[in-house]
């Protein structure tokens, strides 16, 4: 009964909020306006925000895909300088962009990219194109990209909504929204003469305000608006993250390193290298011989990654190793795993 009255409660108060909180309505000048305000005013300085250039915002969007911002700055710097346009991009090898790309993840973002490139070169003249409709038929480009970049580097008019969006549209609304009904809430909230500020804006205010937890409410430029003061709690719980031990060994000679390249089959990071490693410790080794424990995720996993220095014996030598000289490993497309071991050791 407890449980019941107290579900009556909180549905009470959602209720009366909604009557309190109004969506914009006629007030949408006034929405659009405090908005953009607020972004204008307290934006993060990112690099890809101080220019309309559609191959650096592309660029952008794709490396922020399921990737934190923190974790894309650098990579993003040091991807312009290798590849500082479209052409140069199209032109390079496969193995150079996914080497570029190492420490990011889902490489098939960076294989797409270098498909994307060749097509924006062959097809478009190495000019992207200027409408959301056109960049929708280029590999790689899905609903959002295709909006976000049309938005911001074109000024068209259309919506973009990633998760950050649909989580403030879902609380200002007070219920939630089926993706069809958000992205016609985006398109009819969003500002004609400001598209690309207003979508970055509603991105914005989902990464650093109406945050998944703990939403920081009192700040929030659009609580005038809001149903739910971030009451309003998902569907679903995402799944539970899996658990997994792998032993790796990190073998040195005469300025080489021992790699294993994986199958180009694989449905994550096909063709790159790595170091050898096995689901369970080699035997005949000695406990010295454990260097250094590692935390690692990828995708749904997190790995705990022991690892060994020095030689493993003949019996676990894995038949498909190379020794890669460590002069050329910034050519060579390495795992991200394998990218943090090596860094930890001094080799890279």
């Amino acid at each position: 009964m407890r449980a019941l009255a107290s579900a009556a409660r909180a549905s009470d108060l959602v209720e009366t909020r909604l009557a309190a909180s109004p969506a914009p309505g006629k007030d949408l000048p006034v929405f659009r306006r405090a908005l953009l305000a607020w972004y204008d005013r307290h934006r993060r300085d990112l690099p890809w925000r101080r220019t309309r250039d559609p191959y650096r915002i592309w660029l952008s969007e794709i490396m922020l895909q399921q990737t934190r911002v923190a974790a894309v700055l650098e990579h993003y710097r040091l991807f312009l300088e290798r590849f500082p346009n479209v052409g140069a991009l199209a032109a390079a090898s496969e193995d150079a962009v996914v080497a570029a790309w190492s420490g990011l993840g889902y490489y098939r973002r960076a294989r797409s990219m270098r498909q994307c490139a060749k097509q924006v070169v062959d097809q478009h003249g190495g000019r992207f194109p200027d409408n959301s409709k056109a960049l929708l038929a280029l590999p790689g480009i899905g609903r959002y990209t295709a909006a976000a970049i049309a938005s911001i580097a074109f000024d068209e008019p259309i919506a973009a909504v990633d998760g950050n969006v649909e989580r403030v549209l879902q609380r200002i609304a007070g219920r939630n929204l089926t993706p069809q009904n958000i992205w016609q809430q985006a398109q009819s909230l969003l500002s004609p003469s400001r598209p690309g500020d207003f979508n970055q804006a509603l991105m914005e205010l989902g990464a650093t305000v109406c945050t998944p937890r703990q939403p920081r409410c009192p700040i929030c430029p659009m609580r005038k608006w809001c149903a739910t003061q971030g009451e309003i709690q998902p569907d679903r719980l995402p799944s539970a993250q899996k658990k997994k031990e792998i032993w790796c060994a990190l073998e040195q000679r005469d300025g080489h390193v021992r790699l294993v390249q994986r199958s180009r089959k694989e449905s994550l990071m096909a063709g790159m290298w790595e170091l050898p490693q096995w689901a369970t410790a080699p035997r005949l080794i000695s406990a010295s011989a454990h260097w250094r424990t590692f935390r690692h995720s990828v995708t749904v996993t997190d790995y705990t990654v022991h690892v060994i220095r020095g030689a493993v014996p003949a019996a676990h030598t894995h038949i498909r190793a190379k020794w890669i000289a460590i002069a050329n490993l910034a050519g060579v497309p390495i795992t991200g795993l394998t990218r943090k071991i090596l860094r930890a050791g001094g080799i890279i």
